[in-house]
């Protein structure tokens, strides 16, 4: 598996365009929590 190993003081903010997968909804639900700040989730199925 790939990773990036972030360093530095700055903030890692953006907008990430995941299609409305069920599988991509397991993984997105959870980041979306432990995240700090205001997490916007669009375009999910019902799970």
């Amino acid at each position: 598996m790939e990773c990036f190993e972030i360093n530095g003081q700055k903030k890692l903010e953006g907008v990430v365009s995941i299609s409305g997968a069920k599988n991509a909804a397991v993984a997105i639900i959870p980041a979306a929590i432990v995240a700090e700040g205001v997490s916007v989730i669009e375009n999910l199925p019902s799970i």
